[in-house]
C-alpha cells in the first residue's frame, strides 16, 4: 500500500464543519463592508522628523534595554512604545527582552514571536535597532528606573533621563505598560503606527500558521470572527455575573473572595450595575442575539478566540445551537500544526490575532488589549468590519421582554449603525491610542492633507 501524501490530510482538514457543498453566499447584506471613505496608510514624516533622523540612527553612544510583561498583546504594545520612547531620547534600541510569563510557563523570546530581521529594517530610518550591547558596553551597569509615570510625555521622558543617559550610556525600563502618553506630536503617533502596523510584524512560521488556517476558515465563503472573554479569571476580575447559572456564579465569587486583587471593576457596584454600566463582558447567549439581530446567517462560519470559558462546553451552547459552524484553532489546525507552540502561550495568541484580523467580519465580546490592536488593524487595513457592542445602550433591551424580535433587531442595527468599523476620527477621542484609531495622524483620504 502506498500512503497518502501529508497534503491529502491538510485537503480534508480544510473540509471540516460537515457538509462539502456548503458554499456561503458572499452576497448576505451582513457581509457588506463599510465605507472607508477612501483613507489609506498615509506615514509622510516632517521634513524636521527626518533631518533629526540622519543624527538618531548614526547613534552609538546611548542604548535602551526595556523588559516587556504580559499576554502577547500587552507586549505588543510595550515594544511600540520602546521603540517611540528610543527615538524621544535619540537612543539605540537594544531588542525588548519578553518576561517569562509565570502563569502560562511561556519562555518565547521576541525572535520567536515576531520577525526580527524586518523589525530592524522596517525601522532603520527611524530608530536603530540591534540585538545585543555592543562590547564596550556589556559590562556596563545599566541605569535602571524606577518607574514611569501614566500618560508620560516626551518633556518628562528627556528631562528624567537623558542626563543619566549620558553618563552612564545604557539605560533599562520596565512597567512601559501604558506609561507613555496617548496623545503625542504628530510625528511620533505616526511612528507609533509604521512600528505597530508596518514594523512588528509575526515570524514567518508563526504567520505561515495563522494565515494558512485563515484560509482554511474562508474555503467555503466569508466568516465572523470572535474574541471571546468568558473564562473564569474575567469573571472574576468584572465582578460580573455569568448568565450561565448560579453554580458558576459562586465559582466566580468564591474565587473573587480568595484573590480580592483581581477585581478590577469597581467593588461598590453590584453585579447588575455593572452589566448595565457597560462593564461586563457579553456572554454567549448574549454575543449569539446581537449577531441574529444584525443579521448573520445561520450558516455563517464563525471562528472564536479566546482562553477556555467558565463552564466549558455548556458556555458556548448557546453560539452553537444558532450557529453551528462555530470552530476554535484547535478544531481546524490539524495536530502536528499546533503541537510546537503548546507550551508557547504568546505564540498560540499570535495565531488567534492573525486569523481573527483576517476575517470578514470581528466582533469582540469585551474590551481588552487584543480587541482594541485588532479595531486599529483592521482599519489601517482598509476599515474592514468591525462589530462594536454598544453594551450601555442595548442590554436594557436585551432584558425588555414586551419587545418582539422584529422590534429588537430593529433597535439593535439602528444602535449599531454607527459601530461596524467605519473610519473614526481620533481628534475626538483624547488619550485615546493611535493604534486604535489611526485617522487622521496616520491615515489620509483625498480630503486630508498629510503633515510635511
Amino acid at each position: 500500500m502506498i500512503p497518502k501524501p501529508p497534503v491529502a490530510v491538510v485537503e480534508k482538514n480544510e473540509t471540516f464543519g460537515g457538509d462539502s457543498k456548503l458554499i456561503i453566499t458572499s452576497r448576505h447584506a451582513f457581509w457588506k463592508q463599510p465605507d472607508g471613505l477612501g483613507y489609506k496608510p498615509c506615514l509622510d514624516f516632517s521634513a524636521a522628523y527626518r533631518r533629526e533622523s540622519k543624527r538618531v540612527v548614526r547613534e552609538r553612544r546611548k542604548y535602551l534595554m526595556v523588559v516587556v510583561s504580559g499576554g502577547m498583546n500587552q507586549q505588543k504594545n510595550q515594544i511600540v512604545d520602546a521603540v517611540v520612547i528610543a527615538r524621544i531620547l535619540g537612543a539605540v534600541l537594544v531588542v525588548p527582552v519578553l518576561q517569562v510569563n509565570l502563569i502560562w510557563g511561556d519562555e518565547s523570546e521576541f525572535s520567536d514571536i515576531f520577525d526580527l530581521e524586518r523589525f530592524k529594517s522596517v525601522l532603520a530610518d527611524d530608530v536603530k535597532v540591534v540585538s545585543l550591547l555592543p562590547a564596550n558596553k556589556i559590562m556596563t551597569r545599566p541605569t535602571e528606573d524606577g518607574g514611569m509615570p501614566f500618560n508620560a510625555s516626551p518633556q518628562w521622558i528627556r528631562s528624567h533621563y537623558l542626563k543619566r543617559f549620558n553618563r552612564d550610556g545604557v539605560l533599562l525600563l520596565r512597567r512601559l505598560d501604558s506609561r507613555l502618553s496617548k496623545d503625542l506630536p504628530s510625528d511620533l503617533q505616526k511612528l507609533r503606527c509604521k512600528a505597530a502596523f508596518e514594523a512588528l510584524k509575526f515570524s514567518p512560521r508563526v504567520m505561515e500558521l495563522g494565515k494558512k488556517l485563515a484560509e482554511r476558515m474562508r474555503s467555503k465563503g466569508p466568516y465572523i470572527a470572535l474574541h471571546l472573554r468568558l473564562e473564569k479569571d474575567v469573571w472574576v476580575r468584572t465582578g460580573c455575573l455569568t448568565g450561565l447559572s448560579s453554580k458558576y456564579d459562586e465559582i466566580a465569587r468564591l474565587e473573587g473572595i480568595k484573590r480580592p486583587e483581581l477585581l478590577t471593576a469597581k467593588s461598590s457596584m453590584t453585579p447588575n450595575e455593572r452589566k448595565l454600566a457597560g462593564l461586563c463582558p457579553l456572554n454567549a447567549k448574549e454575543v449569539t442575539r446581537l449577531l441574529r439581530a444584525l443579521g448573520a446567517p445561520r450558516d455563517a462560519r464563525i471562528y472564536w478566540a479566546g482562553g477556555e470559558p467558565l463552564g466549558g462546553k455548556e458556555a458556548l451552547r448557546p453560539l452553537t445551537s444558532e450557529f453551528p459552524h462555530l470552530y476554535n484553532k484547535y478544531d481546524i489546525a490539524l495536530p502536528h500544526e499546533l503541537k510546537p507552540f503548546a507550551k508557547r502561550a504568546s505564540i498560540m495568541a499570535a495565531i488567534d490575532y492573525i486569523v481573527c484580523k483576517e476575517s470578514d467580519v470581528f466582533m469582540a465580546s469585551h474590551g481588552g488589549n487584543m480587541g482594541r490592536a485588532i479595531q486599529g488593524h483592521r482599519a489601517y487595513e482598509g476599515h474592514k468590519k468591525l462589530i462594536t457592542p454598544n453594551k450601555r445602550q442595548m442590554l436594557p433591551y436585551f432584558l425588555n421582554t414586551s419587545m418582539t424580535e422584529t422590534e429588537f433587531e430593529k433597535m439593535m442595527k439602528k444602535l449599531h449603525r454607527q459601530s461596524l468599523g467605519q473610519p473614526e476620527i481620533r481628534v475626538s477621542k483624547a488619550g485615546r491610542d493611535v493604534t486604535k484609531y489611526p485617522v487622521p495622524e496616520c491615515m489620509c483620504n483625498n480630503q486630508s492633507t498629510p503633515t510635511i
